[in-house]
């Protein structure tokens, strides 16, 4: 499963939403939805598949936790869908650089002249 494929189902996402507050077991996370552990493993477990979470044991617990880079491929999908930035948005910015660097040659001028 990919993580677009994970992503489909509401109950993942509001896992990964209950997830990036941080590490949880699967018994506290089935206590904050309304379906059974085992569903809530299946669950993770392909999150898991997908990379976007892994388990931590800690003694006899698994604490799954958020991976850090694992909605990546989404993130690169959803990027390219935003419309480029037109080359002419920037022209006021180049137009503020220059007049921001000629007030300052200006000041500096008017400095070196009242100093000497």
């Amino acid at each position: 499963m990919d993580a677009f494929e994970a992503l489909a189902d509401p109950i993942r996402r509001r896992l990964l939403t209950r997830l990036r507050r941080g590490p949880a077991r699967v018994v506290d996370l089935a206590d904050e939805h309304s379906i059974s552990r085992p569903a809530i493993s299946k669950h993770l477990r392909l999150l898991s598949e997908a990379g976007l979470v892994d388990a931590v044991p800690s003694g006899r617990e698994r604490h799954y936790r958020l991976v850090e880079d694992g909605s990546a491929p989404v993130q690169r999908y959803l990027n390219t869908l935003r419309p480029p930035i037109p080359e002419h948005a920037l022209d006021g910015l180049d137009l503020e650089v220059r007049r921001t660097t000629r007030e300052r040659r200006t000041a500096d001028a008017d400095t070196e002249e009242n100093t000497a």
